[in-house]
C-alpha cells in the first residue's frame, strides 16, 4: 500500500479539563474521501482545525503529504483547503471579490488569480451571480461559495467541515454531486458531518466519532455489518426477562442478548423474522411488551449500537 496521504497517531486536544480529542489516529490515503461521522461536540472540527494547522495540539504526531505538522507547516498549508462550518465570507462584497481576496492571501495575481476565480465561480455553478453581494445570497449559495474559497488555490486535500448544514435540499445535492467531482479529479477530502446520509453516500471510509473518540473505523458496508440483521430492543417486565432470556437466547434469529435496564437487547442475524419469533414467543407465555424499537442495519443505528445514544440527540 502506497504512504498515506494524511497520517495520525495519538492527537490530543485539550481545553482545560475537558479533553477535545482524546487520542484519535487514523490514515487517509491519496484521493480518498474519509469521513468524520458522530454529534456536535464529537471532536470533528477540532481534528480537523488541528490537520488544517489552525490549531495546536497537546499531544500526538500527525503527517500530511510526509510532512510533519509541527515542524513543516508552512508546506503543508501550500497544499491543502479548508472549508470551515461557519461562513468566511464578506457580505457587502461580491462573490468574485470575496473569491480575489482569498486568491490574494494565497499569492495569486493577474491572469491567474482571474482564471482560478472563473474556474471556481463555475464549479460551484455561482458564475452568473460573481458580481452579486454575498448578503443577497441564499443559505445553500453562500455554502457554495464557502466552498470555492476552499478551492481557490487548487489543493490537493481539502478539509470539509460540516458543508451541508442549514442548506435546502437542491443545495446539499449540489454539494454532493461536486464532491464526487472533486474525487474522481483525485482530490483527497476529509469531511465532517453528523448526517449518516451523505457518510453512506460520499465516503470511502467512515469514522465513526463520540467525545473525543474513534470508536469505530471502516468502510460503511463494513460498519454497517457490525449489526449483522439488526437490533432489537424489547422491554418487559423485570421477571418475565429473567423467565425468557434462554428461549429468546434459542430463537433461530437471534445472535447475541443483553440486559439493559428495563429492555433486552436483541442482535440478529435478520431482524423481520427475529421480531416475528418474539412476539410468537411473548404471545405464548403471556408476557406484555412494555416497549419495542427495532434497528435496522445503517449507521445510525452502528452509532446508537455503539454510544447507546442517537446521532442528532
Amino acid at each position: 500500500m502506497p504512504d498515506p496521504m494524511i497520517e495520525i497517531n495519538g492527537l490530543v486536544k485539550k481545553y482545560g479539563d475537558r479533553v477535545a480529542v482524546n487520542g484519535v489516529s487514523f490514515r487517509v490515503q491519496e484521493g480518498e474521501i474519509f469521513g468524520l461521522l458522530g454529534p456536535n461536540g464529537a471532536g470533528k472540527t477540532t481534528t480537523i482545525s488541528i490537520l488544517a494547522t489552525l490549531l495546536p495540539s497537546d499531544g500526538g504526531q500527525a503527517t500530511i503529504s510526509g510532512y510533519d505538522l509541527v515542524r513543516e507547516t508552512n508546506q503543508i498549508k501550500l497544499l491543502i483547503g479548508f472549508v470551515p462550518q461557519e461562513l468566511a465570507l464578506y457580505p457587502t462584497l461580491s462573490a468574485w471579490d470575496n473569491l480575489a481576496f482569498f486568491g490574494r492571501i494565497y499569492g495569486l495575481r493577474g491572469t491567474a488569480l482571474k482564471e482560478r476565480i472563473a474556474a471556481v465561480l463555475d464549479l460551484v455553478g455561482l458564475w452568473d451571480r460573481a458580481g452579486d453581494a454575498v448578503r443577497t445570497f441564499s443559505g445553500g449559495m453562500k455554502r457554495r461559495l464557502n466552498i470555492a474559497a476552499g478551492l481557490i488555490y487548487q489543493p490537493r486535500i481539502l478539509f470539509l467541515d460540516e458543508p451541508t448544514v442549514g442548506v435546502d435540499p437542491q443545495s446539499r445535492n449540489f454539494i454532493f454531486e461536486h464532491v464526487e467531482r472533486l474525487k474522481a479529479e483525485g482530490m483527497t477530502i476529509i469531511y465532517t458531518t453528523h448526517y449518516m446520509e451523505e457518510a453512506e453516500r460520499l465516503c470511502d471510509r467512515v469514522a465513526i466519532m463520540d467525545e473525543g473518540r474513534i470508536l469505530a473505523l471502516d468502510t460503511t458496508k463494513d460498519l454497517v455489518g457490525l449489526l449483522g440483521g439488526g437490533v432489537i430492543y424489547v422491554g418487559l417486565a423485570a421477571d418475565a426477562i429473567e423467565a425468557l432470556l434462554p428461549s429468546i437466547r434459542a430463537l433461530p434469529h437471534v445472535r447475541a442478548i443483553s440486559a439493559q435496564d428495563a429492555r433486552l437487547k436483541i442482535e440478529t442475524s435478520e431482524a423481520r423474522p427475529a421480531l416475528l419469533e418474539l412476539i410468537e414467543l411473548c404471545s405464548a407465555r403471556d408476557v406484555p411488551i412494555l416497549s419495542l424499537e427495532v434497528l435496522e442495519p445503517n449507521l445510525e443505528s452502528v452509532f446508537l449500537h455503539l454510544t447507546g445514544k442517537r446521532l442528532r440527540d
